[in-house]
């Protein structure tokens, strides 16, 4: 029978199988970070068990660390007994960790491609709800639970039930000044939070295989906002090409093996799907959310929607609720209204390719008087490879804020977060009331969109500043 990405992946991974239960699921790659992980450690001592595989366990801080320098003394008292923890149960249990003084320390779902752990046809788990970032490559990955962490610490396995399949396919030729971040938005804003769960997405068509890695990335990686188990990308050419020379990739005749089966992955002719979703992209605009769930979204020239026209009554309280925190007018559109500040960002659109975008329309510009401009390299590596490139100086020239990486404002931690009241487009992934800072109001955006109204001081389609 013909197969699918998703079922190869599956199928060569499950250790066991009970009638009526939950697969015992082999995982390839274990990623920690300081946050999800210290009770799942507490648990191993108590029990007096060792991490089972440590050679396939990869730490990263990312959370709790500052983007000013690289100083705990910069961080609270518990964001850095956080850090001091993570560093104590690594030693201990011999992880290996890319600690704070490292130059690859990064974002976990930043590191673990650039570093070549991630690749095709692996299971991937980590204490990080975005962990679906990796199915980029054609991996099998997901988020998990702090007691999930545990378990997989102690024996490399995980119980998942398994999951229903989804194909989207994105056809047509994306036009200028459209992204994949406008893409995904433009999915859930289709389906909704939970249009996807019980489901893990393949993404194919036209528009996806023209995607390089990093803007398949930022597709897989808020696949988990529309309620999906996990994103995936066949992978192919574009997918060995970035894979190749990496640390951590196999090297010599293990490479030449390694690409000879991650070629046999991509789902067979005629493979079978539970469910079938596509969206052509040849007239997508522009995406920004407008409410406070990642399914809000609208192009930036479309009226915000009237609750009055949605005929669901808890549909229609969770919009007028969103507007009022949000405090903005159903009919409006988003072009014109007033930013307080921007972040770049986040394992969404932290990486090199994001921050070229964003720089593209920064350079021989300045950012608008009393608009902040925030922007945090995903990684260590992207930080220094921006550097070498100027875009550093670019930001600073422009009046924007250059810093180390991390998570920043994305989870709103160190004193990287908004004030009550303040609007920002921020690259990253939620919209939550809070996220980024009690009572802050967030708009989620592509880099190119950011970068726009961090110049304009308003919500700016960027395809009008190219046009001067």
């Amino acid at each position: 029978m013909p197969k699918t990405l998703f079922e190869k992946i599956w199928q060569s991974h499950v250790v066991a199988q009970e009638p009526d239960s939950p697969a015992v699921l082999y995982i390839d790659l274990h990623l920690v970070h300081e946050v999800t992980s210290p009770q799942a450690f507490s648990g191993l001592r108590q029990k007096y068990l060792k991490v089972r595989r440590p050679e396939r366990t990869v730490a990263t801080m990312d959370h709790s660390t500052p983007t000013k320098g690289l100083s705990l003394s910069l961080v609270d008292d518990m964001a850095a007994k956080q850090i001091r923890q993570f560093q104590t149960n690594c030693q201990e249990f011999g992880v290996p960790l890319y600690d704070m003084d490292s130059n690859e320390r990064g974002i976990v779902h930043v590191v673990g491609p650039e570093q070549g752990f991630t690749q095709p046809g692996m299971t991937i788990v980590c204490g990080d709800s975005h962990t679906s970032t990796h199915g980029a490559f054609g991996a099998l990955a997901f988020g998990i639970g702090t007691s999930e962490v545990e378990h997989v610490l102690a024996t490399q396995c995980l119980l998942q039930y398994r999951p229903k399949t989804c194909l989207v396919n994105f056809d047509g030729e994306l036009q200028p000044g459209v992204t994949s971040k406008d893409m995904i938005l433009a999915l859930i804003a289709e389906i909704g939070i939970g249009g996807g769960t019980g489901y893990v997405f393949e993404y194919a068509g036209s528009a996806v295989r023209v995607l390089d890695m990093e803007a398949r990335m930022t597709l897989c990686n808020m696949t988990i906002e529309a309620g999906a188990r996990a994103g995936m990308i066949a992978p192919d050419e574009v997918t060995f090409e970035y894979l190749k020379g990496r640390p951590h990739a196999p090297q010599g005749e293990d490479w030449d093996a390694a690409v000879e089966y991650w070629r046999s992955l991509p789902s067979d002719p005629g493979a079978i799907y539970d469910r079938e979703i596509t969206i052509d992209v040849s007239s997508l605009e522009p995406m920004l959310t407008y409410g406070t769930n990642p399914g809000m979204g609208v192009s930036v020239g479309s009226p915000i929607p009237d609750p009055q026209t949605v005929s669901d009554p808890g549909q229609r309280e969770a919009l007028e609720g969103a507007l009022r925190y949000m405090d903005l007018t159903p009919g409006k559109s988003l072009d014109g209204q007033k930013v307080d500040v921007v972040f770049l960002g986040s394992c969404t659109n932290g990486r090199i390719s994001d921050l070229r975008q964003a720089a593209s329309l920064l350079k021989g510009r300045k950012v608008a008087n009393d608009v902040r401009l925030l922007v945090v390299p995903g990684s260590e590596k992207v930080r220094a490879q921006a550097e070498a490139e100027g875009i550093d100086e670019i930001v600073r020239q422009a009046g924007g804020e250059w810093r180390f990486a991390g998570c920043s404002m994305c989870i709103a931690m160190n004193g990287d977060q908004l004030e009550p009241g303040q609007y920002a487009v921020s690259t990253s992934n939620r919209n939550f009331e809070g996220r980024q800072g009690k009572g802050g109001r967030t708009f989620l955006a592509s880099p190119l969109t950011a970068a726009a109204s961090a110049v304009t001081g308003k919500i700016t389609d960027p395809r009008t500043l190219n046009k001067t």
